[in-house]
């Protein structure tokens, strides 16, 4: 059965993503299947594609309605006929649509879990060939992941109560391996066909800031990136959403706001608006986002510290859907450590299911003081194997600063929590070291302790970074009290005789707002802004007459190429990625015709202009290489190469490799300091094979780096 061109007809592409043409066969070959795929990487196509081509329909089984109604919409613009079932549907409108199943004029429906086993949706469907039953955020099954669904646990049963059972497909972005178990013995798969493609988004940047006035840190931000893009702003609560919302609309910024307590004719409102560029930004709980199919968000920000990682990274997770540079910040503060613990002990649970709330949130904390690469502690949590200590795309990996040592901080620090009698919390421990004069403090009798006044040259700032690192560390505790307060864990003792040194960055000071980074460059190399901001008027005016959002229309990457390759007609359109048969018919014309217009106006010439962005990219790129081997020259090591040129280790070696492709010497044996390394790398390539670099690293000693085997390899030729 060929793929490829309903692939190209429908979506527009011409090649699949990683994991996309494995479990598509599968489901064509009548096997059960699970995908774990990063948001992003094209989940829906992966049930959609099967259900053109697979006899009878599918049921897509979708947790929110938002959801449903973007993913219909975008299927009708493709050519592909597809429906939903839910609670906005009017009467005479629902009967239009069952009438319409039971004759078979369609090939996808959308339900909520909640409908599956209703009277009126089994009587629906029991004399109707069901080939595939697609679940979608598959995750809300399991008790022990971020977001359970009760309402999930209806799907087993209705599959159960299908006179034949089809074939089921599962898929979710974010699951650890208990909850990947979960899911499939929950809904029962069958030998499923597994694809986990893992949970690493290079393009996205991500940032843990801890600022104590987060508003101006937030103002700084929005002024210098990504100015009139798409943003969302999460908080912790509904009163911090709508007074975060009312101050920015106050400050000249238009903002909508999003949480559960709204009506929810207001809540779709700002969601629509939102989604259809009519505002850019839009502050809300965690109710908002599951589904939300915007591609071109740059940038996600967390005001408040979310509950756990799997939460993170889900709602982080919406940036950057396109693949372009987009922005992850975590703002965070001791309080919002707190708040957290608060929700877990105000609801009932099991001690079991409150224990693993509890390791959880600790991650998400220990992620939001570590010193390592933020990218790898994501990839680490959801059980992936790190290859490489530096991402080189991440707050940590990019800030320089030097490791200090402040043992004797956090000794004093500690030694203060335990003459207090560790009754009192952060904010009267530090006024106590500082020497403060504040009336507590003075009632207390804290100023005869022998710890008072010792760190009075310390900002109130820098004591409060230490406070949170000694946290993470497990060498204090915060109890999750109305009243916060520290305590000394069993651990502490050790630094406080001395037997542990506790290490920080020199560079304590508060962190200013992120600027815009030379990393930040599009998927297409380049391109004429000023004909893709005329693609954009037309598109945005297009999507009003049509009520869709922008992006179902043609995404941002789309438009790009556009206006990168200036295609003229019909067979040069078709060519542009995103763009399939039906999408021509519907829109080729108009954008063909701004693009000659402008092709005529500005006296451009298409091939001409291709050309000179490869010569430019080509250019850039030789300059890149050309800086590296001129580093190479001055006999620098491989470290010093990387920290000079602000690149990974793995990166000096690539650009090495291609100036030694380009015909320039390069002396690779210079960079293996021992000579028996060579020999034990290349007996272990002997055992284990070149399929990949980790078994070869594991059976090799310590002290030989994934950087040492690069290099052999490359020298020796084997690659």
């Amino acid at each position: 059965m060929n793929i490829y061109q309903p692939l190209k007809t429908y979506f527009g592409y011409t090649e699949f993503k990683k994991g996309q043409e494995k479990l598509i066969k599968g489901s064509l070959n009548g096997r059960d299947v699970l995908g774990i795929m990063p948001t992003g990487g094209g989940k829906s196509l992966c049930y959609q594609l099967p259900a053109i081509l697979l006899e009878g329909m599918t049921v897509v089984i979708s947790p929110l309605i938002s959801l449903m109604k973007d993913q219909v919409d975008s299927l009708n613009e493709m050519g592909i006929p597809g429906t939903y079932i839910n609670s906005t549907l009017n009467g005479e409108e629902l009967s239009k649509r069952l009438q319409a199943i039971r004759e078979r004029k369609y090939k996808i429906i959308y339900v909520a879990p909640e409908r599956l086993n209703t009277y009126l949706f089994r009587s629906l469907i029991k004399d109707i060939k069901i080939s595939m039953i697609a679940i979608d955020e598959a995750h809300c099954i399991s008790q022990w992941g971020h977001d359970f669904r009760p309402s999930y646990l209806e799907i087993p049963k209705f599959i159960k109560s299908l006179e034949k059972r089809p074939v089921v497909s599962a898929y979710t972005a974010t699951a650890t391996k208990e909850v990947i178990e979960e899911i499939k013995d929950l809904i029962g798969l069958k030998d499923p066909l597994e694809s986990i493609i893992g949970f690493d988004r290079p393009n996205l940047f991500y940032k843990v800031v801890k600022v104590s006035d987060k508003f101006s840190y937030l103002m700084n931000y929005l002024k210098n990136n990504f100015q009139g893009e798409s943003g969302i702003l999460y908080c912790a609560t509904r009163k911090t959403v709508e007074a975060l919302a009312k101050k920015l609309n106050q400050n000249g910024i238009p903002t909508v706001d999003y949480h559960g307590g709204m009506t929810a004719e207001i809540r779709q409102k700002n969601q629509n608006d939102f989604i259809n560029n009519k505002v850019k930004l839009i502050v809300a709980t965690n109710a908002f986002g599951m589904g939300i199919d915007k591609p071109d968000i740059r940038f996600v920000i967390h005001y408040n510290m979310p509950k756990n990682m799997e939460a993170y990274y889900q709602e982080a997770g919406r940036a950057g859907r396109d693949g372009e540079p987009s922005d992850c910040i975590l703002l965070y503060s001791p309080s919002d450590i707190v708040k957290q613990k608060l929700i877990i002990q105000s609801n009932p649970l099991s001690l079991e299911r409150e224990t693993n709330l509890y390791k959880n949130l600790q991650y998400l904390i220990d992620y939001c003081h570590t010193n390592d690469c933020l990218r790898n502690e994501i990839l680490s949590y959801f059980g992936e194997e790190i290859e490489k200590d530096n991402c080189n795309n991440c707050g940590n990996c990019l800030d320089k600063s030097e490791m200090v040592d402040i043992t004797i901080e956090a000794q004093k620090i500690l030694s203060c929590i335990y003459r207090v009698r560790q009754r009192y919390g952060m904010n009267m421990v530090i006024q106590v070291l500082r020497g403060s004069k504040n009336k507590k403090v003075l009632e207390a009798g804290l100023d005869k302790v022998s710890t008072y006044g010792i760190m009075k040259e310390y900002r109130e700032s820098v004591l409060k970074e230490i406070v949170m690192t000694l946290v993470s560390m497990d060498y204090i505790e915060i109890t999750a009290d109305k009243f916060p307060i520290l305590k000394l864990t069993p651990a502490s003792e050790l630094v406080l005789k001395g037997e542990v040194k506790v290490y920080h960055k020199k560079d304590l000071l508060e962190a200013k707002a992120l600027s815009k980074k030379e990393t930040r460059k599009s998927t297409v190399d380049s391109f004429d802004r000023e004909l893709f901001d005329g693609l954009r008027e037309l598109r945005y005016s297009l999507s009003q007459e049509r009520g869709l959002a922008p992006y179902m229309i043609f995404h941002d990457a789309s438009l790009k190429e556009m206006a990168a390759y200036f295609p003229r007609n019909k067979e040069s359109f078709l060519k542009i990625k995103g763009v399939g048969l039906k999408k021509y018919e519907s829109y080729g014309e108009e954008f063909i015709k701004i693009i000659k217009d402008y092709s005529v106006e500005n006296e451009m010439e298409p091939e001409k202009f291709k050309r000179q962005n490869r010569v430019e990219k080509a250019s850039r790129e030789d300059s890149r290489y050309q800086l590296t081997y001129d580093c190479y020259l001055e006999g620098l090591s491989l470290m010093e190469i990387a920290d000079k040129r602000g690149f990974t280790i793995n990166t000096i070696i690539k650009h090495l490799e291609r100036c030694e492709e380009n015909g320039q010497r390069v002396d690779w044996l210079r960079f293996i300091d021992d000579p028996t390394k060579e020999e034990k790398i290349l007996a272990a390539i002997d055992e284990v094979g070149l399929e990949r670099l980790k078994p070869i690293k594991e059976i090799l000693p310590e002290e030989i780096s994934y950087e040492d085997i690069r290099v052999v390899i490359i020298k020796n030729g084997l690659k």
